[in-house]
């Protein structure tokens, strides 16, 4: 397991030297978003990424994430010249001596919040979603504005986008999806680039439109596209968690065992009710998800690919992107590392 640290660059207030100094941390995380979706990422730009996070001791142990055109996921326009493009990617990412790949394939909002700094007794702010909150946001003047870290659309394009969303339904993603898959998996296998997909956030549907990667039935069915090692999951607590009907050490024990997750994302969530949660400290008594049992899964089942600490609280006073401060991640870290060195030695003993 190498455990990492997600880095946003060169403007992130959490600097490299910052990340240093947290003892577990070995890897970064990073992209380049300076690209616009649907070009090639050049590989003297991951190569200068790398440069820059080996200068400083670590190993760029992930890309997250090459972002998918909407022509892909719509099946529209220049499929085929975007789907080349995005293999390019990887093959560049290859050659830089990067392994592991997240994306992630959501109908036009990323992940979604309602609030990015909801207040908790203990004087922490933390993200939070509620159904109807998010429901009730107005959308006719397009996304600026809103809570989350999706791409800013203006009205007339996020109307156009919703539309041919709602009117392509899940049956047309699964569709697109298999075409994208069938052609970039093999150059990922070709250069030995893991690709691993992120869940759906939050894993049901919003505003109408199709969510695919919500559940167990549809990681089987998604990993059944093309069943072969490089082609797996960026396992993420949080976003799985927020379902009750999602058993977490239960699914990391099944696709960490068939060396199906290439990432794991760990972060706890309290489900406050119906498409409701707000998300909290990692450990196992902050929240609604056994931590330490997803830990456990982990260690007896082998797992060897990129761990990170998710999203973390704001505490301490500290200002800065919503879901990644430093201090929150880095008790984060401390807190798996103890959990993944208790497991480990007891394994040993056993």
């Amino acid at each position: 397991m190498l455990m990492s640290f997600r880095w946003y660059g060169a403007n992130d207030k959490v600097t490299l030297e910052m990340i240093r100094q947290i003892p577990v941390i070995k890897g970064i995380v990073g992209a380049l978003y300076d690209i616009p979706a649907g070009e090639v990422w050049p590989l003297r730009s991951l190569q200068d990424l790398s440069g820059t996070v080996k200068s400083k001791g670590f190993t760029l142990s992930a890309i997250e994430s090459i972002p998918v055109h909407d022509n892909i996921k719509l099946g529209s326009g220049d499929f085929d010249k975007l789907t080349d493009n995005y293999c390019q990617s990887i093959r560049n990412m290859a050659k830089a001596g990067i392994s592991t790949l997240c994306y992630n394939f959501m109908p036009v909002f990323d992940w979604t919040r309602s609030n990015l700094a909801m207040n908790l007794p203990d004087g922490s702010n933390c993200l939070s979603y509620d159904d109807a909150e998010v429901l009730a946001m107005d959308l006719s003047k397009g996304t600026r504005g809103l809570p989350g870290w999706s791409t800013e659309y203006d009205a007339s394009d996020l109307k156009r986008l919703m539309d041919a969303y709602t009117e392509l339904g899940s049956d047309g993603l699964w569709t697109n999806l298999e075409r994208f898959l069938k052609k970039v998996v093999p150059v990922a296998q070709e250069v030995d680039v893991k690709m691993g997909i992120h869940p759906d956030d939050p894993p049901w549907p919003i505003f109408g439109l199709p969510r695919i990667i919500c559940d167990e039935a549809g990681i089987d069915r998604f990993l059944k596209i093309v069943d072969v090692k490089h082609h797996g999951l960026s396992l993420c607590t949080g976003s799985f968690g927020v379902s009750p009907a999602n058993d977490i050490p239960k699914m990391v024990r099944k696709y960490s065992a068939a060396g199906r997750i290439h990432f794991a994302h760990i972060r706890n969530v309290r489900i406050n009710g119906q498409h409701s949660f707000n998300e909290t400290a990692h450990p196992t008594e902050c929240g609604s998800l056994d931590i330490a049992e997803i830990v456990k899964a982990y260690v007896e089942t082998g797992f060897d690919g990129v761990m990170r600490p998710d999203h973390g609280r704001m505490i301490w006073g500290e200002t800065g992107r919503p879901g990644y401060g430093l201090y929150d991640r880095a008790l984060g870290a401390m807190y798996l590392a103890g959990l993944w060195e208790a497991f480990k030695k007891g394994s040993r003993h056993a």
